[in-house]
């Protein structure tokens, strides 16, 4: 830390209980009284130094009721900047004995030198000279130096220091300095990604010796030792009031600092005030986060003081928090955020506070967990264990906000009238887009709140069909969400079980849940008759395939193609055809003979899974005449009855 020496007499104050005497060989002939402590001085000495104290001491008349002490010079000051502490040091510095300037007591001492006059014109080298002297060379050169003079701008001496600018300008330093630290970082994780042939170039790294043109020795901040980390300054911030650090945050803005530094140090501002909030560590305050979350052993009275707030002190530092949040998608982590809305609705907030966090929320909702995402219902009509009404309007704003939007999918309607301006679309996401990740979660949140029996079946089909069908590629998950739903509710009604089930496509549900499905006996009858069904189709495609194949197969055995014959192989999976040359017949023909077992090892499967279905059936009490035409329907008895003559003739 930075000081400065002024003054060259020894030490001749004295301090007795709540009073300061100077020891010299002249009487006290004036006493200053700050507040409940009275300085007994001389006047010279004052006089030559402070403009102030000379025209109160040249305009003194003698109380006529006796107050004060007798015969003697007595001032009141006790609005100065700084209290008794300050003017102690200016005292002593009229007497020419030592003192020290710090990043601790400048402040103080520079608003106390303005509020006593203590100008050039008096004497030369006067204590604002010596004071802004040293704040501007020393203190705002240096990043700790500067936090620790903007920490004592607050309080008592704030509007004296906002008259003479010192807030301001350690602000401006403060911002300048990280903003120069973040942008060599970023320019050192793009010389990172750079390809090798420029490796060698100059990326823009600014010499570690340097920082904003200022050496390094000791005005060099923790950045130098943190190499390129860009969350150095989280922790010293964190301890501002709020005022301070939103006006610190804004400077930085200003100076087109990134967002994602800065809602990275508005999430470790935030985890230290508010309960409940813990830093993501993803997020990009590695170091700090950890400090956080083991409660950081350095105090202040504000740090010390953060856990006595009021409720209602705290619902303002939240509504503030995310008013302060950068407004671009994905800076601040969802898993922050949604502990911000559980917060908020903790501490009854705003709507339109918690309405900003539901939008961020569903801008990004692609990124949330699934425990995260389970918010309490705090609110005043507690029907649901969970509040389901607030993820039913996250979820409302992520389609709403993304739906065919840069997210690599398109809903089929807008496929279509794509493909018929001649724009290829894709109506079916791939299951790392933002939607199907989204479908994927909310059945996992379906499931999960399924269970509760206060639950209503409109809002449970009502949260379900937000995520529309294209989104899910198979179904097995929405499934296993509504045979929770009915285990937990065996009351409802055959109507309403086939109204719930509506939401299932059970021609998406995979071998697995359709075994499961064909045996549940929470389904209606219906669903589990065209579960069956769609199987059977699948079934009978699946061996009309093996037979195409096969047929193809042992059509090429028996007439092998010639170089010259431009003709096209459909063989079984696993096979391979070659691209030229004349095959052998040998190995055609055993080919073949291998081709056909795997398919009456198939054929046999798919027997027994046949055998299984209709067993199922007849326990269900449908007749058998059912199975029969809904057999004969899929063509799949015709099929098995025409091929098994064949294979026992091959």
């Amino acid at each position: 830390m930075a000081t400065m020496k002024l003054g060259s007499k020894p030490e001749i104050f004295v301090l007795e209980g709540l009073t300061w005497r100077c020891m010299t060989e002249l009487e006290s002939d004036v006493v200053v009284e700050v507040g409940e402590v009275s300085f007994y001085l001389h006047k010279f000495p004052l006089l030559s130094r402070s403009g102030v104290l000379q025209r109160l001491i040249s305009e003194y008349h003698p109380l006529s009721d006796g107050a004060g002490v007798a015969g003697m010079c007595t001032l009141q000051l006790d609005d100065i900047p700084g209290g008794a502490k300050a003017f102690e040091l200016a005292a002593r510095f009229c007497y020419d004995v030592k003192i020290e300037l710090s990043a601790q007591n400048v402040v103080c001492l520079r608003c106390a030198a303005e509020y006593l006059g203590m100008t050039e014109d008096y004497a030369e080298g006067n204590l604002i000279a010596q004071a802004e002297s040293f704040l501007s060379r020393d203190v705002l050169a240096s990043w700790k130096d500067a936090i620790r003079a903007l920490e004592t701008c607050e309080g008592a001496v704030l509007p004296a220091a906002e008259d003479l600018r010192i807030a301001s300008r350690c602000i401006t330093a403060l911002a300048t300095k990280a903003c120069a630290t973040d942008a060599s970082a970023a320019s050192a994780s793009a010389c990172a990604w750079a390809p090798k042939k420029s490796a060698s170039l100059d990326c823009g790294r600014v010499d570690p010796a340097l920082w904003n043109g200022i050496g390094s020795g000791d005005h060099t901040p923790r950045a130098a030792s943190a190499g390129n980390s860009v969350d150095w300054w989280y922790e010293d911030v964190s301890f501002l009031s709020l005022p301070m650090f939103k006006r610190l945050i804004q400077a930085m803005e200003a100076k087109s600092m990134r967002p994602e530094s800065i809602a990275g140090a508005i999430m470790f501002y935030a985890s230290r005030f508010l309960p409940g909030l813990r830093p993501n560590t993803s997020s990009g305050f590695s170091n700090a986060a950890a400090a956080a979350e083991e409660c950081i052993s350095i105090t202040t009275p504000r740090a010390a003081g953060a856990n006595g707030l009021s409720e209602g002190e705290q619902r303002q530092f939240l509504e503030e928090i995310v008013a302060l949040l950068p407004a671009r998608k994905g800076v601040a982590s969802t898993r922050f955020l949604l502990g911000l809305l559980r917060t908020a609705m903790l501490l009854h907030a705003s709507p339109l506070c918690r309405e900003n966090l539901e939008r961020r929320i569903g801008a990004q909702l692609e990124d949330a967990s699934l425990d995260d995402l389970l918010v309490p219902n705090l609110g005043y009509t507690v029907d649901t264990l969970y509040d389901i009404d607030c993820v039913q309007r996250i979820l409302d704003y992520f389609m709403s906000s993304t739906d065919g939007v840069g997210t690599g999918y398109t809903t089929p309607a807008l496929a279509e009238e794509g493909s018929l301006l001649g724009v290829p679309q894709a109506c079916t996401p791939s299951t790392q887009s933002p939607i199907a990740m989204v479908a994927k979660l909310m059945d996992g949140y379906l499931a999960e709140v399924a269970p509760d029996t206060n639950l209503k079946l409109p809002k449970f089909q009502a949260l379900a069909a937000v995520v529309p069908d294209y989104a899910r590629t198979v179904d097995d998950g929405i499934y296993r969400a509504m045979d929770i739903y009915l285990k937990s509710h065996a009351w409802l009604s055959e109507s309403e079980r086939e109204q719930l089930c509506r939401l299932m496509n059970c021609q998406k549900l995979s071998l697995e849940a359709c075994t499961h499905a064909a045996q549940n006996e929470r389904l209606p009858l219906r669903v589990v008759v065209q579960v069956l069904f769609f199987e059977q189709l699948r079934l009978r495609t699946s061996i009309a395939g093996w037979f195409f194949v096969a047929d193809n197969d042992g059509g090429a055995g028996a007439h092998p193609q010639h170089p010259g014959n431009n003709a096209v192989a459909i063989v079984p999976k696993g096979g391979s055809v070659a691209e030229s040359g004349q095959a052998d017949p040998v190995a055609s023909e055993g080919k073949g003979s291998e081709a056909m077992s795997d398919v009456k090892a198939r054929v046999s499967e798919l027997e027994k899974e046949c055998m299984i279905m209709r067993q199922e059936i007849r326990r269900l009490g449908k007749p058998r005449r059912s199975w029969n035409i809904l057999t004969r329907k899929c063509g799949f008895g015709a099929k098995v009855q025409q091929t098994h003559p064949a294979m026992r003739g091959k």
